[in-house]
This record gives structure tokens, C-alpha cells and sequence, in this order.
């Protein structure tokens, strides 16, 4: 309750005889000053401002207090301390901490042209909103929203951020091609009724743990609907940077389609692909499973057995091709599984093809998940779709910044493999207290903090390969 002193004064049950007591006189205080490790990703990978310059600006430079810059950096950062709606920017446009990571030069906002706008140096929820719709607009723009999304650019911004910052060529580059459902609770532009809700299937491809494309597509189309010319366009752009690079294209049975193989094999691209079952194939695997089954009574234990062979559809193929064959019998009973590739047996046995090549792909379908639970790719509520792919990129950007936290400044500690989410309760989320003057900015983080040690291992490894100077 309200004390009678101080109505901003509020008290709590007497501790062992002495009052408690708290208000709302802290200063300016901030919940995530780990955010200033990845100020230190930016300053050394530039990745905001590349983005950024995918956007056009048609805004009269005299009326502008926030650049697109500024704008898409505090939309980002949001979403890596885990804001996820427009609506919290209405609170964290005070917050000096983010204010700083915005490049923001007033970071109390004392000098403001509006009277309202006074002490809030940041943009507020209907500014961002300007921002994330105006790239849905084609011919005649409305009056409110001259920022210009240019959407080619931003499709290839991803793989064009994987390849600056990987220094080393690598032998080879697995790309892991897949589909997810995008749940819509609204009346989105292009939804699609899918089984039991509206939804989304956006398209994802991964190397290792780098996102490379996020484009979002209706649902009532084929899982590869247009992942050919994904591949196409990737291919294109890795080539040019690296000509000797090898390539493998994997993906689940959604993407096993004659038109993607042929142009693999044409184009010297290896590929790996899940296949459906049918009864010409499991006929193919009787004999195995019934080893399997017969190894599975003597053990009681998941028995498998591989085997491979020329197989060819009788319409969809135009030729035959290796499938692998796993067969499995567990507790439940039989689980057959079969991949087909251009990969010889020779580079792969059957056995090793499938358990330790096809299986690792797996592990994207987890980075899939960081971005759709924990920087919140599904949050496609705008009424059109390209303001929806515009969000889902905004994401994918918060993604790619917090990977590059992980692989860089994580490396070599306990927390060299943790998620998104860990990443920004265990590093980010620090409380501290902000004294802004003229020539400092200093931000003095809680005693408690438990990770301090951790802390300055992942500054130093970031400061240490980027040779950041103080």
C-alpha cells in the first residue's frame, strides 16, 4: 500500500523490525544491459546497418528524428531482449541502454522537437508500425509510409551475411532445406486453412547453424513450391564467392521432386532427401526387417539393418537412383525409413549415409524452433503478407545476431551450445543502473549478477576476433 508520507511510496510486511518500503525514484535503470555485447557483435559485423541499406528512404530529411537505421535496430534489439509486440516500445522507448545500441546521440531524449516526446529518445509503437507496413504497399504509397522495403535485396541479405563473415572457405556446405507450419489467428492476406487452423509455410534453409533464406509462402502449395529456385539463386551466390566449394542439398521427403534432383545432377550439387514409403519399397526391405525383427526378440533392443539399391518411381523419376533402406523393428513394432541420393557408396556406406549424414539434419529443425518460439518468427499478425515477411526477416536478423553471440562470443565456454533463450536470460537480461553525463555513460550492473566471470570471457573473445579497441 501507498505510505501517507509519499503517495509514490509504497510499503510491504515489517522484516524482523525494520520497515520496508519501495518507490519509483530509481533513475534510470535497465533490465538488459547485456546488450552491450551485442552492440560489440554490430561494431564488428556490421550487420544492422547492411540491413538497413535494403531499405529506401523517401522521408523529408528535415522532418526525421529517427533514421531507418535507428528504427530497425530498436525493432531488432527488441526482439533479442525478447519484446516481441510494437506495444512494448511504448515503455522501452525510454530505456537509454537501448537507446545507446540504436546509435542514438540524445539518450535522454532532453532535446526532442514535440513537448510529448521530451525524455523519450527512441520511437514509439506507431513509428515502428510506419516502418514494418510501408513495404506492403505497391503504385500509389499512402501519405504516412515513404520507407521502402526492397525486397530482393533482403531475400539474399542472409546468405550475403553468411558469407562475409565465414573467413575460411570450407570443403563442403550442407544446405538444409525445410517447411513449417506459421499458426494465424487473424485474416491474414494469403492464409490457408491447413488441417486445423490458418497458417503459413514459410520456407527455411540452414547452414549448420546459419540461417541463409526465411521467405514466407502460402500453405496451400507443394513443401518445395519454389525451392529449386532458392537453391538456384544460393548456389549462384556461394559459387561466386567460392568455385571449388562442395555442395549438399538436404532435406526430409517434402522436397524429394524429380525437378530438384535432375538439377542437382546436372549441376554437380550433391543432395540427400527423405523419402515417403510405398509398398514397392518396403517389398524391397522384407528380408532386412525380418532380420531386424528376429535381432530385436534376441536383444530386446531397437534392432536396425540397412541396404541399398537402384530404384526409379514408375511415372514421377526420369531415372533410377540410390535409396537406402533402413530397417527397424523397436518395442512399438516395425519403422521403416528410405533416402535417396547421388552420393556413392563409395564416399557414404548405407549405414553411414543415413545414422550420421541424413539424421544430422535434425539439428536444424532446432533452429528452426529457437526462431519460431524464443524471437517469435510467428508473430505474422499484419494484415498483408509482405509486411508479414518483413517481420519474419526482422527475426531472422535477431537470429542471426544472437548466433553470432553464440559462435563467437560463447566459444570455449559452458554455454559454447546454448539456445536463444538461455543466451538472453543468462547474458542479456542484467539488471543495472545508468548514469548518462556529458563525456560518460556508465552502467553499473547488479552485484548478483551470477555469471560475471562468463560475462567478461564472452567481451573478451568478442573484442579478441574482431580486434575491437577500447
Amino acid at each position: 500500500m501507498r505510505t501517507h508520507c509519499s503517495p509514490n511510496q509504497f510499503s510491504f510486511q515489517v522484516f524482523n523490525g525494520r520497515s520496508v518500503s519501495s518507490s519509483f525514484d530509481g533513475g534510470y535503470i535497465t533490465s538488459d544491459s547485456g546488450g552491450l555485447l551485442l552492440r560489440e557483435i554490430e561494431e564488428g559485423q556490421k550487420f544492422l546497418q547492411r540491413f538497413s541499406q535494403c531499405f529506401t528512404d523517401l522521408r523529408n530529411p528535415k522532418f526525421v528524428e529517427h533514421s531507418v537505421y535507428e528504427l530497425l535496430s530498436q525493432r531488432i534489439y527488441g526482439l533479442c531482449f525478447g519484446n516481441e509486440d510494437l506495444n512494448d516500445h511504448d515503455l522501452l522507448r525510454v530505456d537509454p541502454l537501448l537507446a545507446l545500441l540504436c546509435g542514438k546521440q540524445d539518450l535522454e531524449g532532453k532535446y526532442r522537437r514535440n513537448e510529448r516526446d521530451r525524455g523519450k529518445p527512441l520511437a514509439g509503437k506507431s513509428t515502428l508500425n510506419r516502418l514494418e507496413t510501408a513495404g506492403s504497399f505497391f503504385g500509389k504509397r499512402p501519405r504516412y509510409k515513404k520507407i521502402v522495403a526492397e525486397m530482393n535485396e533482403l531475400e539474399e541479405y542472409f546468405v550475403g551475411a553468411f558469407l562475409r563473415t565465414t573467413k575460411k572457405p570450407p570443403r563442403l556446405l550442407i544446405l538444409d532445406f525445410d517447411a513449417t507450419d506459421d499458426p494465424l489467428h487473424g485474416k491474414q492476406e494469403g492464409r490457408f486453412f491447413h488441417g486445423y487452423y490458418d497458417c503459413y509455410l514459410p520456407l527455411y534453409v540452414f547452414c549448420g547453424d546459419h540461417l541463409l533464406w526465411a521467405q514466407l509462402r502460402k500453405a496451400d502449395i507443394d513443401a518445395s513450391e519454389g525451392s529449386l529456385e532458392v537453391l538456384q539463386r544460393l548456389v549462384k551466390l556461394i559459387r561466386h564467392k567460392w568455385p571449388l566449394v562442395k555442395i549438399l542439398v538436404r532435406a526430409d521427403s517434402g522436397f524429394c521432386r524429380d525437378a530438384l534432383m535432375s538439377w542437382c545432377e546436372a549441376n554437380g550439387v550433391k543432395y540427400l532427401f527423405g523419402m515417403a514409403k510405398n509398398r514397392r519399397l518396403l517389398k524391397r526391405i522384407t528380408r532386412p526387417m525380418k532380420k531386424a525383427r528376429r535381432d530385436w526378440a534376441y536383444s530386446h533392443r531397437a534392432a536396425r539393418r540397412f541396404i541399398q539399391f537402384s530404384y526409379r518411381t514408375r511415372n514421377s523419376w526420369s531415372r533410377a537412383r540410390r535409396v537406402v533402406g533402413k530397417a527397424e523393428y523397436m518395442d512399438k513394432g516395425e519403422n521403416p525409413r528410405f533416402v535417396v541420393t547421388n552420393l556413392s557408396a563409395q564416399e557414404y556406406e548405407a549405414q553411414e549415409l543415413y545414422e550420421k549424414l541424413y539424421c544430422a539434419r535434425g539439428e536444424m529443425e532446432n533452429r528452426i524452433k529457437e526462431q519460431q518460439l524464443y524471437l517469435f518468427a510467428d508473430r505474422t499478425s499484419s494484415a498483408t503478407m509482405r509486411a508479414n515477411q518483413l517481420r519474419l526477416w526482422f527475426s531472422s536478423l535477431a537470429y542471426v545476431i544472437l548466433n553470432e553471440l553464440r559462435s563467437v562470443g560463447l566459444r570455449g565456454t559452458k554455454m559454447a551450445e546454448a539456445t536463444c533463450q538461455s543466451i538472453r536470460l543468462k547474458l542479456l537480461k542484467i539488471g543495472a543502473h545508468v548514469k548518462v553525463s556529458v563525456r560518460r555513460v556508465v552502467f553499473s550492473m547488479a552485484s548478483g549478477y551470477p555469471d560475471q566471470d562468463l560475462f567478461q570471457s564472452v567481451l573478451s573473445n568478442i573484442q579478441r576476433t574482431y580486434r575491437l579497441k577500447c
